[in-house]
């Protein structure tokens, strides 16, 4: 093996390990849109379409797990998806279709995640100093430099702790969000106004919302790098990546499922594509203050735990790139490369993110689905059209 696959997808873990790595990669803090999905969708469509996603994911990710367990009992282990392109497809499909696709949706996975933890931070010293006069770079910056020290984390495997931290973090804001929103919803001073109608003034308004919704809930379940995660399974593996899926599918019906119904029954079609924005209404908190900043910490530390665990396919190839498996993993022959490589594109990300807090901050709200744009047009021209429908109404009688 090369140093990538040995160092990096090191094959010690169990598979409560794997549902740990497991939950970390899918459950992130992109479930918080689901309300704004069943806004797009009404009741039936939106639980109807989150199951179908969660079941459709499940059973594909277990069939990939016994692809994988069928080439390891014929003794050709498959440790990453460009391994498993190289043998299905043919070496160049993998090295120039496959790793290129893999690495882009990695690669926006970070940017995103870095994006949303300065906006994060941002808004946790909005909470406590209202006239507070700091940019949004210089938070997205701290994150980063925070993303530069987790960078260097040598293995997959050694993430189990951190990945235990990130489901209990993803339990909690999930539970807090649910919280608030009956809170709010049951609350007869702060409740505000429910109408469960699908917006849109016509056919291929709701046509391109429900196109929208489906997709924000397809990238909000799709996200599994399921050879990486169970290449850290120690041998054998038969069986073990069904009892990861399962951990992990436990945390996602809880928390997908709670969040959403909870957040679309409590504010209807007023639902906002991150439902922690509902929290306040014309700048007054319908929540306490304490509760708002508790959610965003849990939002931060989980994010930091995504990005680093989207960054492992990247540590793999220049790990083995720049490493030597015939020497020890901390030897200094492999721990200079290994901090060098690491530390040059997390910089590169870094500037990245800068640019884009400074150039679009809107760039936030598009990237926080794992670097994929969603495209908010048809809610943003429903919205515009429902606030200009009294004017119209106006209009028609001045006529």
């Amino acid at each position: 093996m090369d140093a990538g696959a040995l160092f990096v997808l090191k094959s010690k873990g169990s598979w409560v390990h794997c549902g740990y790595h497991l939950t970390t990669s899918i459950v992130g803090p992109p479930l918080l849109s689901l309300p704004f999905a069943f806004t797009l969708l009404g009741w039936a469509g939106g639980v109807v379409s989150l199951a179908a996603a969660a079941l459709v994911t499940f059973y594909s990710y277990n069939l990939l797990s016994l692809v994988l367990e069928h080439y390891d009992q014929m003794g050709r282990r498959q440790l990453r998806f460009r391994d498993m392109a190289n043998q299905i497809l043919g070496p160049k499909w993998g090295r120039y279709c496959v790793g290129p696709i893999q690495f882009i949706v990695c690669y926006g996975a970070v940017v995103g995640c870095t994006l949303l933890g300065g906006q994060c931070m941002k808004a946790i010293y909005v909470l406590l100093n209202p006239d507070g006069t700091l940019k949004l770079y210089l938070f997205v910056t701290i994150f980063g430099c925070f993303m530069l020290t987790l960078a260097q984390i040598p293995s997959f495997h050694s993430l189990r702790h951190i990945n235990l931290l990130s489901l209990l973090l993803c339990l909690g804001y999930s539970a807090c969000a649910t919280a608030a929103a009956i809170h709010i919803g049951t609350s007869s001073s702060s409740s505000p106004p429910k109408e469960y109608s699908v917006p849109g003034d016509d056919t291929a308004d709701r046509l391109f919302g429900v196109f929208n919704a489906v997709a924000i809930i397809a990238t909000t379940c799709g996200n599994g790098i399921i050879p990486e995660i169970q290449a850290t399974v120690a041998p054998p593996v038969k069986g073990k990546m069904f009892k990861g899926l399962c951990v992990c599918y436990a945390v996602v019906l809880a928390a997908f499922f709670s969040v959403a119904i909870s957040g679309y029954w409590a504010f209807g079609n007023r639902a906002q594509g991150l439902v922690l924005s509902n929290f306040v209404d014309s700048g007054r908190p319908l929540v306490p203050k304490w509760f708002v900043l508790m959610v965003n910490v849990f939002t931060i530390l989980q994010l930091s735990a995504v990005a680093v665990v989207y960054l492992q396919p990247t540590n793999e190839v220049l790990e083995g790139t720049f490493g030597d498996p015939k020497s020890k993993q901390f030897s200094a022959r492999n721990v200079i490369p290994r901090v060098l490589s690491r530390f040059h594109p997390a910089r590169d990300l870094l500037q990245l993110d800068v640019q884009a807090s400074e150039e679009e901050p809107r760039l936030l709200a598009q990237l926080l689905h794992r670097g994929r744009f969603l495209g908010g047009r048809s809610h943003r021209r429903c919205r515009r059209r429902q606030a200009n429908q009294p004017r119209r109404q106006g209009l028609s009688a001045v006529r």
